[in-house]
């Protein structure tokens, strides 16, 4: 599980230093989304099967949904898991949302996502935001669950 988490790191890493700096398309914030989406499940299946070996619950659960609440129930007190719910419950929802592009090659890229009652810019700014966020929470599981 490690190699996997450290592959995907290396993936998001890569494309958030490499892809993002030369190409500043939304094409690439979109799949570093992606990457970061998958690296944080990843996260989330060594969360459990650490709980299931330590005895906290019986078995996985059986859908994403209920493995997101039971994370959240679970380590309630857990600043960094708590973080990234938020977070990586948008990643999920971001590919079936409207989205609009902004600024692309040039230094002002934007992707605005389109919910219902708000929009969601996520320029360099925010994307530095969710790799600080990602860093840490990656960093916790590495330390307690691995």
């Amino acid at each position: 599980m490690l190699e996997e988490i450290n592959k995907e790191k290396t993936s998001a890493d890569h494309l958030f230093y490499v892809s993002l700096k030369y190409t500043k398309t939304c094409d690439v914030i979109l799949n570093l989304i992606e990457r970061w989406r998958s690296l944080i499940e990843l996260c989330f299946e060594q969360i459990i099967k650490k709980s299931i070996k330590n005895k906290i619950i019986k078995k996985v659960p059986p859908s994403p949904k209920h493995k997101v609440e039971f994370i959240e129930k679970t380590f309630k007190k857990n600043k960094e898991i708590q973080e990234i719910i938020p977070i990586y419950t948008l990643f999920k929802r971001i590919p079936l949302l409207p989205k609009q592009r902004e600024g692309e090659f040039r230094k002002k890229v934007v992707l605005k996502i389109i919910e219902e009652d708000k929009t969601i810019e996520i320029n360099m700014n925010k994307l530095k935001e969710y790799y600080q966020t990602v860093e840490k929470f990656i960093s916790l599981v590495k330390k307690d669950f691995l």
